[in-house]
């Protein structure tokens, strides 16, 4: 299966602890394309459809209809952690160029590597 940064499959996060994000749902690959053709692994980032979560700067919100997805829902860069690939199931969708501007912009905030 290959695997390429921006795109979204299901996963199964399961087993978590606390507020971690878990069950089968959907995640954004946001590891690099070398990293994504060699390694076991791939860093991910969880997404929700629960909405009604607090926006915050680590949050990134996707529209159901322009991108594929059943719902409306957003992208956790606060939720990031690395897989094994056997985790991924079922490919969503590729996102584009300008939303993954967006994420880009969230992960540097998530990882501090901007001043707020």
């Amino acid at each position: 299966m290959a695997i390429k940064r921006g795109d979204v499959f299901f996963a199964d996060l399961s087993p978590v602890v606390g507020s971690e994000q878990g069950g089968t749902r959907p995640v954004l690959v946001i590891q690099n394309d070398i990293g994504n053709r060699f390694s076991p692994t791939v860093i991910i980032a969880a997404i929700t459809a629960q909405i009604q979560k607090a926006k915050l700067p680590t949050h990134v919100e996707i529209d159901a209809e322009k991108h594929g997805f059943d719902r409306d829902s957003v992208i956790l860069l606060e939720q990031v952690r690395t897989i094994d690939k056997s985790r991924l199931t079922d490919k969503i969708t590729h996102l584009d160029d300008e939303l993954m501007a967006q994420v880009e912009q969230a992960l540097e905030v998530s990882l501090g590597l901007v001043k707020l």
